[in-house]
């Protein structure tokens, strides 16, 4: 059942689609982390970076380091990226999505299909880049 608000400026067609992206999307992004990271059973959402173990030699546990530190910024930004697309998903259920959360105006369709997960419109996005 498609839950796509009356007010919405887009067509159920795009919606769908722009859905069909995310979930992919979602699918992805949870693979990706199910490689080396674990479910934190007490944070919904949040994963953790396995640490490697290979030995108890020198270079095994500098190996062991190496390879989380690489992974740890990995984890957070395919957790943010997950986060995102569990937000954008969540807004087409309520029948909200693609409405810019600065200006309130309708995000360009353009825009969506580049980054379906986008919550901004180019112009905000901008003025805010610009400020940082």
């Amino acid at each position: 059942m498609n839950m796509v608000n009356k007010k919405s400026p887009y067509s159920t067609d795009f919606v769908d689609k722009i859905k069909k992206q995310l979930l992919e999307e979602k699918e992805k992004m949870e693979k990706e982390l199910n490689k080396f990271t674990k479910k934190n059973p007490h944070v919904s959402g949040d994963f953790d970076a396995s640490f490697p173990d290979y030995g108890d030699k020198d270079d095994e546990n500098a190996a062991e380091v190496a390879e989380y530190i690489t992974n740890k910024p990995l984890e957070e930004s395919l957790e943010k990226t997950l986060r995102d697309v569990k937000k954008a998903l969540e807004s087409i259920e309520k029948g909200n999505y693609g409405i810019c959360k600065y200006c309130k105006k309708p995000i360009e369709e353009k825009r969506l299909l580049a980054r379906p997960a986008s919550s901004a419109c180019i112009e905000c996005k901008k003025a805010i880049t610009q400020e940082i």
